[in-house]
């Protein structure tokens, strides 16, 4: 595993401190337009709960974890955080945000599942931003919502529970399946034959 620079480090610090006295901790930052050059990895985790660790310790900092949130990016199989002159490697178990809360909106086009993620993010699920289901290891499902770019939350236990309650049956692809309508999109959950194998 190559490892980054002393000089890579004091860069990240660097933005955490101009973006303090700026008071730009969740600002959006424009990381699909930077491409600066990979500079090795960081001991940097986003464990599977969420939490963020760095060179392993919890980072406590709610507003230091939206910050780096910000910088954020998904290159093919690489997570990275990226500044306008450098980006670094850093590992997540599964899905680098998590779902917290929902809700449903009454829109145009009917009801739309909204979300908002443990770093702030606000999703509309829709053509945009969809909604994926993975099965889990004990036959459960996990679901999943777009964030941006590459970047997907993975709902809380709480919240698949709520999604899988408000699902309902419609046919697709020529069979009864279970799935959720948001922005006027059908989302498919698992076939109707298998809803009795459906846990979050």
């Amino acid at each position: 595993m190559r490892r980054v620079a002393p000089e890579i480090a004091d860069t990240l610090s660097g933005l955490i401190a101009a973006s303090a006295r700026n008071g730009e901790f969740a600002k959006p930052r424009p990381v699909e337009r930077w491409d600066p050059p990979y500079c090795g990895e960081i001991d940097m985790v986003i464990r599977a709960d969420g939490t963020w660790f760095y060179n392993g310790s919890p980072i406590g900092r709610a507003a230091l974890v939206r910050l780096f949130a910000s910088i954020l990016r998904k290159d093919n199989d690489r997570f990275v955080l990226v500044t306008p002159v450098e980006k670094v490697g850093i590992e997540v178990e599964d899905a680098p945000f998590l779902a917290t809360a929902m809700r449903l909106d009454e829109t145009t086009e009917g009801e739309t599942l909204v979300f908002e993620t443990n770093v702030g993010d606000v999703t509309r699920v829709g053509t945009s931003h969809p909604l994926r289901f993975e099965r889990g290891a004990h036959a459960g499902v996990k679901p999943y919502v777009h964030v941006r770019g590459g970047l997907w939350a993975r709902l809380t236990r709480a919240l698949a529970h709520d999604l899988v309650g408000i699902a309902a049956e419609r046919e697709h692809e020529g069979r009864a399946w279970l799935g959720v309508t948001s922005g006027g999109v059908f989302f498919p959950l698992c076939p109707a034959s298998e809803l009795a194998e459906v846990g979050a």
